[in-house]
């Protein structure tokens, strides 16, 4: 069996715990967190333990998966623990993926262990199958969509403005670009013509209403490249209607091949998930597996989801796969 230890306990977290009972080749290790352990209740009774706690049961843990943020939890805490463990990630800052790839391979070349970052389904599997549609088309172009759904970023956001005492925010794709892409022809599409964004704000006794409004749509970085709605609803109707986080997406790759460009060619992968954070936990569970079996294989170093063979991701055998699969 292999055996995973979850850092972090949030929705990831339990995500991943779930993920683990339902992998017949996993068991759990233990959770391990900064809070206070008698605090933390798994569902599972899986032990809860302080972070220092780690230390001591190397060689107890085959893979850690890493449940925290992006932001402020991910830059270093992989970087420290990938010296000491095998460990997957899901760190989704784009633009500084490679800074952080450069750091933890340090840190896994350092201490002879694999590590796998920016795990989950964008980064992850969505990247998997642009890279897929950029090979097989070389003469296209890739586009990708998001939602319908919370994107807890921008509801985060939403909260921080005076006034306002909680939100949700969904990302909802524009329905005419994406079936101007599905028929391939290839538009040049702005942010504002890809995607709109729907807020469900509960505001604070007294707040103004339209100053809230205001602040939303023109925030930088957030709203303002964005056709955007917002509802001022009850604190029931959002516990009542907004609990769930649902997202999901689509990727497609519009080509063309033929002496003469004349044939045209579309590929769309698509996702419809109602709980975002379980998905992505099955997700990295399944690169645990990876990085166990690419650590039997005496690997160390970095890797993404570009350098993991597909079949290191799958309980059963490559023998048994080629009998089923292929």
């Amino acid at each position: 069996m292999i055996k995973i230890g979850i850092v972090g306990y949030g929705n990831l977290g339990r995500g991943v715990e779930c993920a683990v009972t339902n992998s017949p080749d996993m068991e759990l290790a233990g959770v391990f967190t900064r809070r206070k352990p008698e605090t933390v209740k798994t569902h599972t009774n899986v032990p809860v333990y302080e972070m220092d706690k780690l230390y001591e049961m190397q060689g107890q843990i085959d893979v850690l998966v890493l449940c925290g943020g992006s932001a402020n939890d991910l830059p270093t805490q992989t970087v420290e623990l990938a010296q000491y463990f095998n460990v997957v990630d899901s760190f989704d800052t784009h633009a500084k993926i490679p800074e952080h790839f450069s750091n933890v391979n340090d840190s896994s070349e350092k201490g002879k262990h694999i590590s796998i970052i920016s795990v989950g389904w964008d980064p992850g599997l969505f990247s998997l199958n642009r890279l897929y549609g950029q090979a097989i088309l070389p003469n296209g172009q890739d586009y990708t969509f998001w939602g319908k759904g919370v994107s807890q970023g921008h509801s985060d956001a939403i909260r921080r403005i005076a006034g306002v005492k909680d939100a949700r925010q969904y990302t909802i794709p524009v329905e005419a670009a994406l079936e101007s892409v599905r028929k391939g022809e290839n538009p040049t599409l702005s942010t504002r013509q890809k995607h709109t964004r729907e807020c469900f704000v509960v505001a604070k006794e007294g707040a103004d209403l339209k100053q809230i409004e205001e602040e939303i749509k023109t925030m930088p970085n957030y709203f303002a490249d964005y056709d955007t709605t917002v509802h001022f609803i009850s604190e029931e109707e959002l516990m009542r209607d907004h609990q769930g986080i649902p997202h999901g997406g689509v990727v497609l790759r519009s080509g063309v091949t033929g002496f003469d460009q004349e044939n045209k060619h579309v590929i769309e992968y698509k996702l419809t998930l109602d709980s975002n954070p379980e998905f992505t936990s099955s997700v990295l569970v399944a690169y645990a597996r990876a990085a166990y079996r690419l650590a039997q294989d005496g690997q160390c170093g970095c890797k993404t989801v570009f350098d993991i063979p597909p079949a290191y991701l799958h309980v059963e055998s490559g023998e048994e796969l080629r009998k089923k699969l292929l």
